[in-house]
Formats: C-alpha cells, sequence, structure tokens
C-alpha cells in the first residue's frame, strides 16, 4: 500500500522540511498543523491546514486541533475491513497513510530551574501522543515516525520496494510506544514530585540509551549504559570521555563508586576504586598530595584501579599517575599540559565531570529477581550524625580529623566494613566480610606497623568487643562506630580498659 496521505506535526523540526519536500516530489499529500504548517509552507511544501480536514478551528490556545473523528478515523480504520472503508467513504474521510510527529518538549521544560508549574502543564502534549497512539495501534496500514533519524528510512524503503515493510512499521510501532510511555513518565514523575508523594502506588522510571557495551560483568554476559532523562550532572552517565577506550559494565560500576567517595570532601581529595571498594584515600593541601596518600594507602590495589579526584588535575599529578597502570582517571578538569602527558597511553580513560552541582534528593533502585527495592539515598554524612564521646578519654584533635575521614569513607565499603585512618588517608581496608572482627583483622593486617596510634571506622555497631580487643592488639587509638548493641558496655568497658577513645554516632551506613 502506497503512501498518499500524511499528517505531520513536530516540536523537533530537524530534518523535516527536505522530508516533507521528498513527499510532496511524490505526490503525497501533506497535513499539517500550527508551527510546523508554517515552517512547511515557508519551505515551499503545499500544506493542507488540520482545520481543513476537520472542518473546525484550532481553539484553546491550540489545545484542541487535532483530536477530531476527521483524523482519528483516518489513522484507525482498518484497510481490510469493507465495513471501515465504507464509513470512512460515508463520512467523506480520507485515509491517513503517514504519520510524523513528535511532542511538545516537556522535558526540556522541567529542565529549567526557572519553570513555573503551569508552564509545564502547558507543555504536556495531548493531541501528538493520541495520534501517535492511533497510528502505532494501527501499523499494519500506517506508518509512524517519531524519531527523524528515521526519516530515511522511510524514504527509502518506500522509494525502493513501493511501500515500508511490515518489519519496519512494526519497529517504528513500538519505538513510538517507548515514547510515549518515556514522555508520561517523565509527567508521571514530575506531578508525584510536585504533590509530595515519595513511594506511590505504581513507581514509573524511564532511560535513555547512552551506548551499547561490549559485554557485563562477563564476555558471556549482553549489556547496555541507560541514563536518566534529567539525571545529575556529577554523575558517570554524565560525564564527558575525553580519552581512551570505551568504557566497560565494570567500568561504569567503579567509576561511579569513586565518584559517591569524592564527592563527600570538600578539601583536595583523591579516591582510588578497586571492584567497587575503596583501596584509597588521600586528602591534602593540594590535589598531587591528595593522590600521592591514596596511592601510599594501598600502591598494591591501585594498580588497574579507577581514580577520581576532586580538583583540575596538574602537571605534577598527571605525570605521577603516569607511573603506573590505571583504568579511569576522573576529575572536574585536566590542564592541557596533564592532557598532554596523560593522553600519552593510548587505553587510559579520561573522564570529566562535573562537581560543582547542588546534591539533590534522590532515590536509590536497585533490581531483585521479579521486582525492584527503593529507597532514598544514603547522604547523611558526620555533621548529621549524633556524634558523643562514650568513653573516659576524648580524641585529641588529631584523632577527631582520623576518625572524621574514617566515617565518610566507610560509609562506602561493602558491608562488614573496617577501616583504618591515619594522617589524611586510608591504611588498612576490611570490605565484604561475614563477621566484623575478620574485617577488622583484614584491615589491620593490611595496615601492617601503621595500624598503630591510627583511627578505626565500622560501618555498624560491635555485637561484642571483640573487634575493640583487635583493635588495642594492634595499638589502634580511636574508634568511631554507630553504637546500638545490646553489649555496647562491653565494648566501652574494653575501650576504657585499653585506653582506647570511642566515639558513637547513633547512625550505620552497612552497604551491601
Amino acid at each position: 500500500m502506497s503512501i498518499k496521505r500524511a499528517l505531520i506535526s513536530v516540536s523537533n523540526k530537524e530534518g523535516i522540511l527536505p522530508f516533507a519536500k521528498r513527499l510532496e516530489e511524490q505526490g503525497v499529500e501533506v497535513i499539517s498543523t500550527g508551527g510546523t504548517s508554517r515552517v512547511l509552507k515557508e519551505g515551499g511544501v503545499n500544506v493542507t491546514g488540520i482545520s481543513e480536514v476537520t472542518g473546525f478551528p484550532e481553539i484553546l490556545d491550540g489545545r484542541v486541533k487535532t483530536l477530531h473523528p476527521n483524523i482519528h478515523s483516518g489513522l484507525l480504520a482498518m484497510r481490510e475491513k469493507e465495513d471501515h472503508i465504507a464509513e470512512l467513504e460515508e463520512q467523506g474521510i480520507a485515509p491517513i497513510d503517514l504519520v510524523v510527529v513528535n511532542l511538545y518538549p516537556f522535558k526540556q521544560t522541567i529542565e529549567k530551574p526557572d519553570t513555573e508549574f503551569e508552564e509545564a502543564i502547558e507543555n504536556i502534549d495531548i493531541g501528538g501522543p493520541s495520534m501517535l497512539r492511533a497510528a502505532a495501534k494501527n501499523h499494519k496500514h500506517v506508518t509512524v515516525v517519531t524519531d527523524p533519524e528515521d526519516y530515511e528510512t522511510v524514504l527509502k524503503e518506500w522509494h525502493t520496494d513501493g511501500d515500508v515493510s511490515t518489519e519496519t512499521k512494526k519497529r517504528l510501532a513500538a519505538k513510538v510506544f517507548r515514547h510515549t510511555a518515556s514522555y508520561d513518565s517523565l509527567i508521571a514523575n514530575y506531578l508525584t514530585a510536585q504533590s509530595g508523594e515519595l513511594y506511590p502506588e505504581t513507581y514509573t522510571v524511564t532511560y535513555e540509551k547512552k551506548q551499547d557495551l561490549r559485554y557485563g560483568e562477563n564476555p558471556h554476559q549482553k549489556a547496555a549504559f541507560y541514563r536518566e532523562p534529567i539525571g545529575p550532572l556529577s554523575s558517570v552517565a554524565n560525564a564527558i570521555q575525553l580519552h581512551g577506550k570505551e568504557l566497560s559494565y565494570n567500568n561504569i560500576n567503579d567509576a561511579e563508586a569513586a565518584l559517591s567517595i569524592v564527592k563527600e570532601f570538600g578539601q583536595p581529595a583523591a579516591v582510588a576504586i578497586k571492584h567497587m571498594n575503596p583501596c584509597g584515600v588521600g586528602v591534602g593541601e593540594n590535589i598531587f598530595e591528595a593522590y600521592e596518600k591514596a596511592f601510599e594507602a594501598d600502591p598494591v590495589s591501585i594498580f588497574g584501579g579507577i581514580v577520581a579526584l576532586n580538583r583540575e588535575v596538574d602537571k605534577d599529578t598527571a605525570q605521577k599517575m603516569k607511573e603506573i597502570f590505571l583504568e579511569i582517571i576522573i576529575a572536574p578538569a585536566f590542564t592541557q599540559e596533564a592532557l598532554d602527558i596523560l593522553t600519552e597511553k593510548k587505553n587510559l580513560r579520561l573522564l570529566t565531570v562535573n562537581l560543582d552541582e547542588e546534591p539533590q534528593e534522590r532515590s536509590k533502585i536497585t533490581s531483585v529477581h521479579g521486582g525492584a527495592l527503593i529507597q532514598e539515598e544514603d547522604r547523611k554524612g558526620f555533621l548529621d550524625a549524633d556524634v558523643r564521646v562514650v568513653t573516659e578519654r576524648e580524641p585529641t584533635e588529631q584523632e577527631w580529623q582520623d576518625l572524621k575521614l574514617a566515617w565518610k569513607v566507610v560509609k562506602h565499603v561493602k558491608s562488614n566494613a573496617i577501616l583504618l585512618t591515619k594522617d589524611e588517608m586510608t591504611i588498612g581496608v576490611g570490605a565484604g566480610q561475614m563477621n566484623r572482627v575478620g574485617a577488622a583483622k583484614i584491615a589491620i593486617e593490611q595496615a601492617g606497623d601503621k595500624a598503630s596510634g591510627s583511627a578505626m571506622g565500622s560501618d555498624a555497631f560491635f555485637p561484642m568487643k571483640d573487634t575493640v580487643e583487635e583493635a588495642g592488639k594492634a595499638g589502634i587509638s580511636a574508634i568511631i562506630q554507630p553504637g546500638g548493641s545490646i553489649r555496647d558496655e562491653e565494648s566501652i568497658e574494653k575501650a576504657n580498659e585499653l585506653g582506647i577513645t570511642m566515639v558513637f554516632t547513633g547512625m550505620r551506613h552497612f552497604k551491601h
């Protein structure tokens, strides 16, 4: 069935004029609305206005123009049904064979920080989704296009075969329903947020494809990377890659873990990540000093890792990082000298991320088989905690600094987690253990002689005094933990006995 009649109404006018001209050249009647009609007429295309088809003017400031039987009957009529065709002829309605529609820019509207609620509401498209859904439902007979990227495919098939193939019509129809579902999801989430609902009866999310990935966690798993349509700038999803190989599935996970930690710091900080856990974190007077400390924290594990920094990478820092194999370096910026040094490594991935963005309350979604868990992100830090010293000895000024660093970082280590810090750097990490004393032993063993005089951070309370005992054996002088165990007093007594100062936060940071 050839295309004889096309309806065009687009907000995104990219490529629409040459597309419409080629339709007209082949004798297709072009129907159009409002702004699209003006663009096409000014471009020399002979256009039939929508009011000529409906016999009714556009009213209510354009809110009603295509919602009419002369349009929707032309879209929904099943051409193989004689009674449908007879009804069209009886009503003087001609079928519509091609629909080219994309929607009011709702996403672009609500992205603007100063958008008023009324403006957002006016950018909710009604007629567009109705036409798209009608045409997509009847895709056996109607070709429907919502993406300018598909214009050439439609023209090529039509020119070559005299019609658009059934397979392409079906593919385009599926694309339409994905498009309208995503559009409606954005609207639903916007209005839900405006109404203050946190966990409504249904939870809809939508993502836009950023890239295909070579594979997932393992080579036998297929994977792709999607991002939120209006997502945080300070994320891997919105990072700009300046150099290096394409990111892998595991790269993206590790890079996100690195960013989540480095964003905890106001002072210059560097974070090295290996397999989703920090292997080294350092803070300093400048970014070079911070990176040196992150490296020294674990010079073995950092090899092949991901490094995130919260300051521009300068020449000296770049030269230092070039000395070892790293997968990714993420920073707000790189000086030209730093780029010249680091781009000598062909495969090293260099990413820039906007870290100036004001933090926003967001939900974290974790997939489970057959469902999802949704919770607020854990954005609470040291200043949000109910910090109190529970031992006889108060922390020294240096111990307070080490305790604060330990508490910031242990939050991001897989549970059960124990972390040791000293002199503005991590020195031991015990991650993901089945019991807390096991995690403590790993962190202490990694720290070695450095453990003496260090601070210990725990993401959850001590169920018994054994972890404090291990800390005492290693010469650890300060501990920060949530508290809340029925056996807290045993841990406090043991800390007092060993001369360890201990701080409770009243807040845990489990991260399974």
